[in-house]
C-alpha cells in the first residue's frame, strides 16, 4: 500500500480593512438569544425571520464592556425583538435597520443630530446592500469605499430571448404540469452546454421565468445558505463566482490560483471543496466568509469528489486511480487503486462503493484492509450513485432505471423504472430533504425521487435543453 503525506497549502488571508473584521462573538451572541433564527450573513448583514435587514456599523475603537448590552436605540428603550431603527452597544458597536421612504427606495433612519456612534461608525467595505440604497448626508461617513450600486449595475437577471429550438429532441408551450407538494416554495436553476445563462425555472414550468447571466459557459453549480447564495464555475476562468439569489447580483468573485471545475458541500463545517484538475489541487472554500481557506495539492487529475466520514474521495480521470485523503490525518494521501471507467463513488460503513460505466459493475472495496470485498453487475451504464440512510441507488443511463442496493448486505432490493425513455444523465440529492432529482438529458426532463420512500414522484418537462438542474428554496432577502 503507497501512502502519501499529501502537501497542504494553507493560504494566509490577510484582512486589514473591516470587511475581514467579523461580527464580535459577542454581538453574534446576544442577537441569536434575542432571536434565534436571524441569519448573520457573511459579509456581516443581519437578516430577521421577517426579512427585517440591519447594516452593522463597526466603531474606530470598541469600548470595553464587561457585558454587552443596548445602550440606546431610536425609537428610545426598545428592545431588539422590537426591531428598532437603530440599536446602539455598550461597546459602540451599531445596528442601523434598512427603512423605505414610502417612494420605492431604500434608505436608513434620518436624523437631525446622529449620536456620535452612528456618525463615525463604519459600513463592511465589502458588503452586499440592497441596490439603491440612499445614506443621508449628515452620516455619509459612514460609506467610507464601500461601493454602493444606486442603478443596479451588478444586476444578471436577463430576460429570456434565446431559442433552443435547435437542440431540442421535441418542443412544446408552457403546458399545465401539477406542482406536487414537496416542491412548493422551491426554485430550480438549470444549466446548459449551449448558453451562459443560469435558467431560472419555477416548479412544474416548462418554460423559465428568467436567466441569470454568467460570464461564460457555467461548469459546475451549487446552492449555499439555504439556496441564498450560488456557488459557480465557469469553463477558463480561475474564479468562483458568488450569487446573491435574492437581488441576481454577483456580490463576490473569490480568485484562484488556477481553473476550478468542480464544487463539493460540507455545509455541516461551512466548507466547500472546488476542484483544480489541470493543477491537481483542491481548494476549500470557507462558506462563512466566501473566501479561499487552504488549497490540497494532491496527485492527478481529480474528479468525482467525495467527502464522508472526514476522507475525501477523488479519481484521477487520466489513470482511472481512486484516491482517498484523510482530512483528520494529517491529510494522508492513501492510493486505493486503479478501476476501469469510474462513473461515481459511495461510502458507508468502511466500504467504499466504484461504480464503472462501460463494464456495467460495482466493486466493493473494503477501506480498512484495501481489498475487494466483492463485485457484481449492476444496470446498464451506471452514471451516478447515491446513498441515503442505508440504501444505495445506482442510476442507469442506458434503459433510465435506478437500482435500489441494500448496504447492511449489499443485495439489490428493487429497480425503480424511470418511463422517460431518454437517457439519464443525473442523479442528485435536494439538500435538507429526502428527495432527489434524475435528469434526463435527451429528452430535457427531470423526475424526482423520494428517497426515503423509494418512489418515483413525478417527471416534468423543460423546454430548455439540461445540463444539471439545482433544486433549492425559494428566497426573497429584500423584499
Amino acid at each position: 500500500m503507497r501512502k502519501f503525506l499529501i502537501l497542504l497549502g494553507i493560504l494566509l488571508i490577510s484582512c486589514s480593512n473591516v470587511f475581514a473584521a467579523k461580527i464580535p462573538v459577542e454581538v453574534k451572541d446576544y442577537i441569536l438569544e434575542k432571536i434565534p433564527q436571524a441569519d448573520i450573513r457573511f459579509d456581516g448583514v443581519i437578516i430577521l425571520p421577517d426579512n427585517t435587514i440591519y447594516l452593522p456599523l463597526y466603531p474606530s475603537l470598541f469600548s470595553n464592556v464587561k457585558k454587552l448590552d443596548i445602550k440606546e436605540t431610536y425609537p428610545a428603550k426598545q428592545e431588539l425583538k422590537q426591531e428598532p431603527d437603530v440599536v446602539i452597544f455598550n461597546n459602540d458597536f451599531v445596528l442601523l435597520k434598512v427603512l423605505s421612504d414610502g417612494e420605492g427606495h431604500r434608505t436608513v433612519l434620518h436624523m437631525t443630530n446622529p449620536p456620535l456612534q452612528v456618525r463615525t461608525g463604519l459600513l463592511p467595505q465589502d458588503m452586499l446592500v440592497p441596490g439603491g440604497l440612499i445614506i443621508p448626508e449628515n452620516i455619509k461617513g459612514i460609506i467610507g469605499n464601500l461601493k454602493i450600486d444606486t442603478k443596479n449595475e451588478d444586476m444578471i437577471r436577463v430576460e429570456n430571448t434565446e431559442s433552443y429550438e435547435d437542440f431540442l429532441s421535441e418542443t412544446e408551450p408552457d403546458t399545465p404540469q401539477s406542482l406536487i407538494n414537496q416542491l412548493k416554495n422551491k426554485i430550480l436553476f438549470v444549466t446548459t452546454n449551449y448558453s451562459k445563462n443560469i435558467q431560472v425555472v419555477e416548479p412544474a414550468k416548462a418554460v423559465p421565468s428568467y436567466s441569470l447571466a454568467q460570464k461564460s459557459i457555467p461548469i459546475d453549480v451549487k446552492a449555499v445558505k439555504n439556496g441564498k447564495f450560488l456557488l459557480v464555475t465557469t469553463y477558463d476562468r480561475p474564479f468562483v463566482d458568488v450569487v446573491s439569489v435574492a437581488d441576481s447580483r454577483f456580490i463576490k468573485q473569490i480568485n484562484l490560483p488556477s481553473n476550478p471545475d468542480e464544487i463539493l458541500l460540507d455545509e455541516a463545517n461551512n466548507k466547500a471543496y472546488v476542484t483544480s484538475p489541470s493543477a491537481s489541487t483542491i481548494f476549500v472554500i470557507d462558506l462563512n466568509t466566501m473566501s479561499l481557506a487552504q488549497k490540497i495539492k494532491i496527485n492527478g487529475y481529480c474528479e468525482n469528489l467525495l467527502l464522508k466520514e472526514d476522507k475525501l474521495f477523488y479519481v484521477d480521470k487520466l489513470k482511472n486511480e481512486i484516491w482517498a485523503i484523510e482530512l483528520k490525518n494529517q491529510y494522508e494521501l492513501k492510493d486505493i487503486g486503479i478501476f476501469p471507467n469510474v462513473s461515481s463513488l459511495a461510502f458507508t460503513n468502511n466500504k467504499l462503493y466504484i461504480s464503472s460505466r462501460t463494464k456495467s459493475r460495482i466493486a466493493i472495496i473494503d477501506y480498512s484492509t484495501m481489498g475487494l470485498i466483492t463485485e457484481f453487475t449492476t444496470v446498464n451504464k451506471p452514471l451516478a450513485m447515491l446513498l441515503y440512510d442505508k440504501t444505495l441507488y445506482v442510476l442507469g443511463a442506458q434503459n433510465n432505471e435506478i437500482q435500489k442496493i441494500n448496504t447492511a448486505n449489499d443485495q439489490v432490493i428493487d429497480t425503480i423504472a424511470l418511463g422517460t425513455e431518454g437517457f439519464s444523465s443525473g442523479l442528485n440529492a435536494i439538500e435538507n430533504t429526502n428527495l432527489a432529482v434524475v435528469t434526463d438529458l435527451k429528452n430535457n426532463l427531470y423526475s424526482i425521487l423520494d428517497l426515503s420512500k423509494g418512489k418515483l414522484l413525478k417527471t416534468y418537462k423543460l423546454n430548455v435543453p439540461i445540463k444539471s438542474v439545482i433544486i433549492t428554496n425559494k428566497v426573497s432577502l429584500f423584499d
